[in-house]
């Protein structure tokens, strides 16, 4: 994406400012962003707007904007109602390249908002004129002493220059990071509210972020994600570019209504498709909000990692343990330090349990013996991080405990540092030298765990248009419904080159026992209606049919199904299969996500798959190398692997057909796809999908 380098300059350090609104009541909110201006150092040109006033703090106030004899970089209106309106066709008329809007009460607050926000957007493309908001506190720009906001936060006096740029959702945790980062001797370069995101959004703002020489590390604070494809681009622009991306983002969404119609929908929520869609595009996310300015200085490390292996020292037993118990819920290993560390212990008459922790004790304390540790664990190949517990030392004998780790920043191996009592001295003096330091043990594992399972972003999958494309099509366009029936469905799946299991559609019981005659037993015959999504739940399928009698009964009792139901007489359909047998039962989904888009899923399968949270979620389409990691990240899939000598399932098969229902991310007209089950068979026998359930994005 390429960057308008005006916009950019004028956006993020603009030359002048004008103040739609200017104040000098310091009771209102308005005064501030004149007020910080000036007090953090800003150099520009400053023009106040207030019609009702001649100067605010000293410098000459304008009634209007089309007042203003000079060029305007950058407009910040903190007016409400029909005044933005006005405001926003002076900023226009005098050719201003953006405008932030303070207020709110748009799309936030409901209908008629949302209308009022579409009528600022209209206006400001049609005058060529970029808006930050409606919704936005403002940014802060550190680095270049741009400080344009009405963050009460920005009171303090030194705000500390650093590394780190920030793009939020929230205005007020804008103020909150401050906060944070000065008590910790953290420093930021950008800090930027977005509001409702109405123009100018976490994606385009992030592109000029990778572009930003200050910047190393783009922090984002999410409640949601809008423009999707902007935020991707930009994150994959910054892996180029050599920086890190990480992210905290709002508590999981609830389930609606529409994805409680499939299992796939119940399995991957958008919190689940929200996760795949980050590590497609390589970035790291946390789960803690102080991780966020914990966390970067692991990133500023090798972007990629061996594996997830770390080495743990402590002084502390307990603060030592917290950090495994945390670390342990992310399933990394913690590596046992080996003979050579074992000997040094013993020479130092360090005694050694033979734990995975390495417990130096009080004994261990010493500068020297602390080092020498952590260079034999920098030496191990099998260690990906090291990390160092610290004690009370860490706050009554900071430059003991705490400097001889400083010599290891730069060390072979990424550092992480928890420290277990309340030390802002020893944490200011870490963060100082760039280390990655922790004040408790959840935000610790929290941020090993997000460094430890970043990857790069995936390429970009190249769609090739094949002719089963188009006979697909042919199946929706013929279908009269948004549900298309189990057939239909199989029929689809059966053009992806998905292994289906033979099948026929019939309407009586003549018609089951003529069809049976070219089939094996045992069968399986199931009502067939796009009206009736889940068969089990009513009874709708009979399993294990032997003969001719079994035919007949199995029919009657289906066809009262029917009976009690408001479907019409010829629509009232029935299908009968044979009854297929496996190593495992696999549920295998396709949906497009309202966040994220397309996304595949597979996991256990059955009836029993939205009861276990064993599962793999990707964003769709996925290559067979995706796919083959996708199976294995399923616990349940481990017993067709060989797990204890058990019989290995076709996992080239499985993986093909993941791949094969990931493709239906290039059908516009398909919502969500789902087979459940899809059962594995022994190895270079193949997969059979025996149930599915295909979901029309609208009416056709």
């Amino acid at each position: 994406m390429m960057i308008d380098k005006k916009l950019k300059n004028a956006f993020l350090n603009p030359k002048s400012i004008a103040i739609v609104g200017a104040s000098a009541n310091d009771k209102k909110t308005s005064a501030r962003i004149q007020r910080f201006l000036v007090s953090h150092g800003y150099s520009g040109k400053i023009f106040p707007i207030n019609p009702n006033r001649e100067e605010v703090f000293g410098l000459n106030c304008y009634s209007s904007l089309t007042q203003i004899t000079g060029q305007v970089d950058h407009v910040f209106i903190a007016v409400d109602g029909e005044k933005i309106i006005s405001a926003i066709k002076d900023a226009i008329s005098i050719k201003a390249t953006c405008a932030t809007i303070l207020s709110g009460g748009f799309s936030e607050a409901g209908e008629k908002g949302v209308i009022e926000e579409k009528k600022i957007l209209n206006l400001a493309k049609k005058g060529n004129l970029r808006i930050l908001g409606p919704n936005s506190i403002g940014l802060i720009n550190i680095t270049d002493s741009v400080v344009l906001s009405a963050n009460a936060m920005l009171e303090l006096k030194d705000l500390k220059s650093g590394g780190l740029s920030v793009i939020s959702q929230s205005g007020s945790l804008i103020g909150a990071l401050l906060s944070h980062g000065n008590s910790r001797d953290i420093g930021f370069s950008k800090l930027i509210s977005v509001g409702n995101e109405t123009d100018l959004s976490v994606g385009e703002i992030g592109h000029m972020l990778v572009e930003d020489e200050s910047t190393d590390t783009i922090l984002l604070f999410l409640e949601t994600l809008r423009n999707r494809d902007y935020v991707a681009s930009m994150a994959r622009a910054a892996q180029l570019a050599g920086k890190s991306v990480i992210v905290y983002k709002l508590g999981k969404s609830e389930l609606g209504q529409e994805l409680a119609k499939s299992h796939t929908g119940a399995l991957a929520g958008s919190d689940v498709a929200f996760n795949a869609f980050i590590k497609d595009i390589g970035v790291a996310r946390v789960h803690h909000f102080e991780t966020l300015i914990e966390a970067p200085n692991l990133f500023r490390k090798a972007k990629v990692k061996a594996g997830k292996r770390i080495g743990v020292v402590t002084t502390t037993g307990g603060g030592g343990a917290m950090v495994i118990d945390s670390l342990s819920n992310f399933g990394i290993e913690v590596v046992e330090p080996g003979l050579d560390i074992a000997n040094f212990l013993s020479t130092e008459n360090i005694p050694y349990s033979g734990s995975k922790l390495i417990d130096l004790t009080i004994a261990g304390t010493k500068p020297g013996i602390v080092s020498k540790v952590i260079e034999l664990l920098m030496n191990k190949s099998d260690i990906d991080l090291i990390l160092m517990v610290v004690g009370s030392s860490a706050k009554f004998r900071p430059d003991q405990a705490v400097n001889p780790l400083i010599k290891w920043k730069d060390g072979a191996k990424p550092l992480a540092v928890y420290i277990a009592p309340d030390a802002p001295d020893a944490l200011k003096l870490l963060s100082k030298n760039n280390i990655a330091c922790f004040r408790t043990p959840e935000s610790c594992a929290d941020g090993i765990n997000a460094f430890l399972n970043l990857s790069e972003p995936r390429a970009i999958f190249q769609n090739k248009v094949s002719k089963s494309y188009f006979e697909i099509e042919e199946i929706i366009n013929f279908s009269e419904n948004k549900n298309l029936t189990e057939k239909e469905s199989l029929d689809i799946f059966k053009l992806l080159g998905i292994n289906v299991v033979q099948y026929n559609e019939f309407m009586s019981e003549d018609n089951a026992l003529s069809i049976s005659t070219e089939m094996s037993f045992p069968l399986v015959m199931k009502v067939l209606s796009n009206q009736i999504i889940h068969k089990t739940n009513v009874g709708g399928i009979k399993l294990n049919i032997q003969n001719s009698k079994d035919i007949k009964s199995s029919f009657k009792e289906l066809s009262k199904i029917y009976k009690n139901s408001n479907i019409k007489k010829e629509e009232q359909k029935f299908l009968i299969q044979r009854m297929e047998f496996g190593l495992a039962e696999v549920i295998l989904g396709y949906r497009v996500d309202d966040l994220v888009g397309p996304i595949v899923v597979i996991g256990s399968g059955g009836t029993l798959s939205e009861i276990y949270d064993d599962k793999s979620v990707r964003v769709a389409p996925v290559e067979i190398d995706d796919a083959i990691e996708m199976i294995n990240e399923v616990k349940s899939l481990s017993i067709i692997n060989g797990y204890r000598n058990m019989p290995k399932g076709d996992i080239l098969s499985l993986a093909a057909s993941v791949v094969s229902i990931s493709k239906l991310a290039f059908n516009k007209n398909i919502k969500e796809a789902e087979i459940n089950p899809l059962i594995v068979k022994k190895d270079k026998e193949g997969v059979v999908a025996v149930d599915g359930l295909i979901i029309l994005k609208t009416n056709n």
